[in-house]
């Protein structure tokens, strides 16, 4: 208080012109800008939320007496640009924290039994929802069926999202009111799981999800308001500044835009319209890029799916599963309706952001986005230039596949938690062989000169830059325990990030993958002083010691948007 008092009367007795002052000097033992012209610092200073000087500590004493007030950083602490998560489900975040959690069920048992204690206290015929159980990690690692759940639950329908978001288990009262029963044939791109008999199990895959989600009760506004209030509160607890929100529908979207024009945003969203949403891509399309005057909201990309997940045999390989033979997986989109998207989208300038993640998917997409930017091309006869389109996930690639990304200057946007949670079972759903060559291969795509983006892809991971640091670094599980064999062997260790580009891949990369290199991912002067005071340095994370380290403060544009206690 004494040093804040002391600089606010300097200021006062020392007038000085607006391009000399600073709102707040701030000043740490480390300070990684992930700037390449200046990597380090000890103080960075800033006015109207923009940096206004960064560097050596003895320069920043000279700040001292013009700025409104000083802190200084905790011995040991590190200072970092804000995260930017380069692919999470905003609204999905904020719902996963007012509905039921599944995350971490041992078995199918203790599935039920949470099921069971949220519908006694629920009114009879209420859907009861619900995210996170992933039968890999069970000891049986079948599908369940839903009769236990049933018999447990008679009077509410419930629909049970799996961690990956690519498959859902419905009750019997769900799939009554869904009109599933054994003579329902399942839509193109979708899978309605059967046994032996020929009825359905309750699991539903990929677009066979549909069937159930067109008669669930949308949430309500109020439900909406409060998911966005959590799930932004959640981003700044994290370090969190900017987040990719992997689609976003016309109502959503309408929501954002309010809460935009009311300055009530803290973090700052870079929106992918809903591919499946013709309406609302032929009014964007029409309308063009753009983004709010405040800086917090963008609408400049559109996401699509090219095939469904790798836990749920979803993922579309060019080879069969090892463990399911036969099955290849689902293709979701055509290839001619993805160029034709594709041409669009260029036209309007809008980034293409598809979801792949079996080896044949991202084939596809690689083969429709060299189609559209090659015809797209300058009289070069080059690629469309600075499209930046993106392929979201990445995670098996062909070798041959690996240097189209920096050939057509496409953006891996991966999840490096993925690898690490998925570790125990790929080699067994893929091969051994192809799981070395081709999954998570993330050293492989930077030595090629593709650009790796990086996110959580919350909920169906924690919503932790941190633990997902940790997974880069390592390719260990962080959620292991010291002992466990799982914490103690990396998932193909050549594949792991420096502590350095896992670094860069939560921040710069994910500014250059959102048009905002200039101002956002990195700290020099003219950026946003957007950043983040930890209490450890992020560079030098092991599977375990990332949970030690403690996000002390958030900054947005200057502001403070969450301080630990």
């Amino acid at each position: 208080m004494t040093t804040i008092l002391l600089t606010a009367l300097l200021a006062v007795a020392t007038p000085a012109t607006p391009d000399e002052r600073a709102d707040v000097l701030l000043f740490a033992p480390r300070i990684h800008t992930v700037d390449p012209q200046q990597p380090a610092a000890e103080f960075v200073a800033w006015r109207d939320g923009r940096i206004v000087a960064v560097g050596p500590r003895e320069q920043g004493e000279a700040w001292r007496a013009r700025a409104e007030s000083v802190l200084e950083a905790p011995l040991g602490s590190c200072i970092v640009p804000g995260f930017i998560d380069s692919h999470a489900h905003l609204f999905a975040i904020g719902h996963a924290l007012r509905e039921l959690d599944l995350n971490g069920t041992r078995d199918y048992a203790e599935v039920i039994a949470r099921v069971a204690e949220r519908a006694a206290r629920e009114p009879a015929g209420r859907f009861l929802r619900g995210r996170g159980w992933d039968q890999n990690d069970w000891p049986e690692t079948r599908f369940p069926h839903h009769a236990e759940l049933s018999r447990a639950t008679p009077d509410h329908p419930v629909v049970l999202q799996r961690v990956d978001g690519h498959a859902l288990l419905c009750n019997a009262r769900a799939l009554q009111l869904a009109g599933i029963d054994e003579r329902t044939v399942a839509p193109a791109g979708g899978e309605i799981v059967r046994d032996d008999h020929g009825v359905p199990t309750g699991v539903l895959i990929d677009r066979a999800c549909d069937l159930v989600t067109a008669v669930l009760p949308p949430p309500a506004a109020d439900e909406e308001r409060e998911a966005l209030a959590l799930a932004q509160q959640a981003c700044a607890e994290h370090g969190i500044t900017s987040l990719h929100d992997a689609g976003i529908g016309r109502e959503r979207l309408a929501l954002l835009q309010a809460a935009a024009d009311a300055g009530s945003l803290t973090v700052r969203l870079h929106e992918m319209l809903d591919g499946d949403d013709a309406a609302l891509l032929e009014e964007w399309f029409a309308r063009g890029p753009w983004r709010h005057p405040g800086g917090f909201l963008a609408v400049r990309a559109v996401k699509v799916y090219a095939d469904g997940a790798l836990g749920s045999r979803g993922a579309w390989l060019l080879e069969e599963y090892a463990d399911r033979p036969g099955h290849r997986g689902l293709s979701l989109i055509g290839s001619e309706e993805l160029v034709a998207l594709g041409t669009r989208a260029l036209r309007a300038g809008f980034q293409l952001c598809t979801h792949a993640i079996g080896d044949a998917a991202n084939r596809q997409v690689l083969d429709a986005y060299e189609r559209v930017l090659r015809g797209g091309s300058d009289a070069t006869g080059g690629v469309a230039r600075d499209v930046r389109w993106r392929i979201e996930h990445a995670q098996l690639l062909a070798p041959a596949d690996v240097p189209r990304f920096a050939a057509l200057g496409v953006v891996a946007s991966m999840q490096s938690c993925h690898a690490t949670s998925d570790a125990p079972w790929v080699p067994a759903r893929i091969g051994a062989a192809r799981a070395e060559s081709e999954a998570y291969v993330w050293r492989t795509l930077l030595a090629s000169g593709a650009r790796l983006c990086n996110g959580t892809d919350a909920p169906v991971e924690p919503l932790s830059p941190l633990r997902n640091l940790a997974a880069a670094q390592t390719r260990q599980d962080p959620d292991g325990s010291t002992e466990g064999d799982r914490a103690s062997s990396a998932f193909f260790a050549a594949q792991c990030l420096t502590g350095r580009e896992a670094l860069a891949s939560a921040t710069a990369s994910g500014a250059h993958a959102a048009f905002r290199e200039d101002e956002l991912g990195v700290l020099r002067v003219g950026a946003c002083a957007d950043l983040v005071l930890l209490s450890a340095d992020p560079t030098a994370l092991t599977a375990t010691s990332w949970r030690s380290v403690k996000v002390l403060r958030t900054f947005v544009a200057g502001r403070t948007v969450h301080a630990l206690d």
